[in-house]
């Protein structure tokens, strides 16, 4: 970030990183009892590539004021009726084939998501799962190229 007396210019991008696609299941990850601030979440991303797609899926029942969180920390926000995860596997297939996007990341526990992990990574892509305890499925973590593993509050 550069500072002057009548501008500041905020770089959230650097040109050697790579090109980084994160899906978020919200009413899986989005809960008080983990730690899964979205600001947080970009923050441990930062180091591994630029994020260029952040895209948080949600349910009807989402609030205005978790809506609103979302967008105020850079992410799309996606209002699905009824469950997730097939709209959330939709846009996972399509950061596996776009062509500039490195890193494919799925914020989720879901075991159900493994076979994206798969196809992704046989497309070539770099692939990271980002989960909380109590609930994050092994195999997941362990298909992934990487996996992260947030903390319940208080830890």
């Amino acid at each position: 970030m550069d500072n002057d007396d009548n501008f500041v210019i905020i770089n959230n991008s650097r040109k050697d990183k790579k090109s980084l696609g994160l899906l978020v299941d919200g009413p899986n990850m989005l809960r008080k009892e983990f730690c899964s601030d979205l600001e947080f979440v970009k923050n441990l991303l930062f180091d591994r590539g630029n994020l260029k797609v952040g895209k948080v899926l949600l349910n009807q029942y989402a609030s205005d004021k978790l809506i609103e969180a979302v967008v105020n920390q850079g992410f799309s926000p996606m209002i699905v009726a009824g469950d997730v995860d097939v709209q959330l596997a939709v846009e996972a297939f399509e950061l596996i084939h776009n062509p500039n996007i490195d890193v494919v990341a799925i914020m989720t526990r879901n075991a159900d998501f493994l076979p994206l992990i798969n196809i992704a990574k046989e497309n070539g892509k770099e692939t990271l799962v980002i989960g909380a305890e109590p609930g994050f499925s092994i195999a997941l973590q362990n298909s992934a190229d990487d996996s992260i593993i947030l903390g319940s509050e208080g830890v």
